[in-house]
């Protein structure tokens, strides 16, 4: 479909700062909402295949943020799944990442436009430890 597809834009934002769970800002002062946060395995699947294995590695996760204007409201809980698992800082980094606040590493799985909107795709990926 061609309103999904993706145009490449130029650098994306040098650094995210939350604002409110799910919100971010960037330096230009342009609010960034997380629209889809998934993981894999599942929250379900990794609890399960972690009591029954012993496994404790963590599942990856994929954030989505598109650039929109956000309209003020009451503010989530900070401890409210799934934004309680994304950092509260991404700094832009060499090699098309960003290091989080935590030292952790995101990459940048696409940096495009969708019709009329700018999204950032980036994806976490702990290292096993089984």
């Amino acid at each position: 479909m061609a309103s999904e597809a993706s145009v490449r834009l130029g650098t994306p934002p040098d650094r995210l700062w939350i604002q409110k769970p799910g919100i971010y800002e960037d330096e230009e002062g342009r609010t960034w909402v997380t629209v889809v946060v998934r993981f894999n395995p599942s929250h379900r699947e990794w609890a399960r295949a972690s009591n029954t294995q012993g496994s404790r590695y963590e599942p990856s996760i994929t954030v989505h943020l598109w650039q929109m204007a956000v309209r003020t409201r009451e503010p989530l809980s900070s401890g409210q799944m799934p934004f309680s698992q994304l950092p509260p800082v991404w700094q832009l980094y060499p090699g098309r990442k960003y290091r989080a606040a935590d030292s952790s590493f995101w990459e940048i799985v696409d940096h495009g436009q969708i019709d009329s909107m700018e999204q950032l795709v980036l994806t976490y990926q702990p290292e096993r430890k089984d």
